[in-house]
């Protein structure tokens, strides 16, 4: 190579460095480059709910929804949310995810990072036979029968969430810790509510299988309080950042949670405003005659519509935005704080009206807003804008509850 050319490849060299070098120090608004990528997400199970506006209110001529439930015109921003209530075998992968570290914790299986935290190592092989996992069964006289049977009080979780209206509106915000809530619950299903609802009624086998046995992996899950329901979305968000975060990169700073009272509503009526049910029509039957949901069809009689009790999750037809039983099966939990009123003063851009309760405060407080109606109320509580309520510690064996998540960036429907 001659001297020329080994100037000229050593200028073009020095040239390319000092026009990278000035790329990024130009004094241009470039923003940050070596931002990670974002293509959005599709979890598994859920469907997306496109951004749009909702008429609130009642869904038919009732006087006496018309002074609770004043109509008015609400804006929801796009989410996903799970097609089908979440059932006894998902629900049960949270019960086997805090027996398992609860016995991983007895045996000592824990990992340090570089930091000095300790994790549980979910590697570790545990051992089942080992004197520490007595403690996991019922002992002495609570033995029944000589049944080997999980002591299901073992079974608690904490579970967390932020106050971010209290820091919104704290002018100095101060120590951020103010601002985070802890809670300890017991995590098992509440298998007693299927004999407590209902008096002089045998319901003792739904208590002894309905949670466990194979032939209601299914069905949804029952028994379980609003609490507890929250508990299972910080819970699943933790699963999420854990495992798809680690193997793809996917950045996702949104939670799974409760819907609120208006994400359920809008999700229910599946894109046909004002409708009275979510499968469009005024209705109950088709024009065959066969029910369209698992609901109490007559005085007596339960049966008829296929389902004694509840049914599998996904039976009969989707709505139009492919969620399954938006009504009968079984009531589902959301969000919402209940107010007699709240139509009055809820915002029209993603209504949420939330109340953490504290102690002293009244029983009244304690209210949640249910929405759907189940496999034992009447075709009235089925109706889209019908809206009732149970308190927030309170389990029943007709209510249960599914998962949304927010949607981020452009609705996908804004084209």
């Amino acid at each position: 190579m001659g001297k020329f050319t080994k100037l000229l490849f050593t200028l073009v060299v020095v040239t390319t460095i000092i026009a990278s070098c000035g790329q990024k120090d130009s004094g241009q608004l470039i923003g940050v480059l070596d931002r990670p990528a974002w293509k959005g997400i599709n979890p598994y199970g859920m469907v997306y709910i496109p951004s749009g506006t909702l008429h609130i209110g009642p869904s038919d001529q009732d006087v006496n929804s018309t002074y609770v439930q004043r109509s008015k015109s609400i804006s929801i921003q796009g989410f996903y949310m799970d097609d089908t209530e979440i059932t006894n075998n998902e629900y049960r992968q949270f019960v086997m995810w805090v027996q398992d570290s609860l016995v991983r914790s007895w045996q000592d299986l824990y990992i340090e990072d570089e930091d000095g935290n300790q994790f549980i190592d979910w590697e570790a092989e545990v051992n089942y036979e080992d004197e520490t996992v007595e403690d996991l069964y019922y002992q002495g006289d609570e033995a029944f029968g000589g049944k080997k049977e999980v002591d299901v009080r073992n079974f608690e979780y904490e579970y967390q969430w932020y106050d971010w209206q209290r820091a919104a509106h704290d002018p100095d915000y101060g120590n951020r810790a103010e601002y985070i809530h802890k809670d300890i619950v017991a995590i098992y299903p509440d298998t007693l509510a299927w004999i407590r609802d209902f008096a002089y009624s045998y319901n003792e086998p739904m208590t002894r299988n309905y949670f466990w046995h194979p032939a209601f992996d299914d069905y949804p899950v029952v028994g379980i309080n609003w609490r507890v329901a929250n508990a299972f979305c910080f819970w699943r968000t933790k699963l999420w950042n854990t495992y798809r975060v680690a193997a793809t990169g996917e950045v996702n700073s949104e939670d799974f949670r409760l819907p609120t009272e208006h994400e359920w509503e809008y999700a229910a009526r599946g894109g046909r405003d004002l409708a009275t049910y979510p499968w469009g029509g005024y209705y109950t039957r088709n024009a065959k005659g066969c029910l369209l949901a698992n609901f109490k069809p007559g005085r007596g009689n339960y049966p008829e519509d296929g389902g004694l009790y509840t049914v599998k999750a996904d039976a009969y037809f989707p709505n139009d935005y492919g969620l399954y039983n938006m009504a009968g099966n079984v009531s589902e939990w959301t969000s919402t704080a209940f107010d007699e009123n709240a139509y009055s003063f809820i915002h029209d851009l993603n209504p949420d009206l939330r109340y953490d309760v504290r102690e002293g405060d009244e029983q009244a407080q304690m209210r949640k807003v249910i929405r759907g109606g189940s496999w034992k109320d009447i075709s009235f509580y089925l109706q889209c804008g019908i809206r009732h309520w149970e308190f927030q510690d309170t389990t029943k064996c007709y209510v249960g509850f599914r998962c949304a998540l927010t949607f981020l960036g452009r609705s996908m429907n804004d084209f």
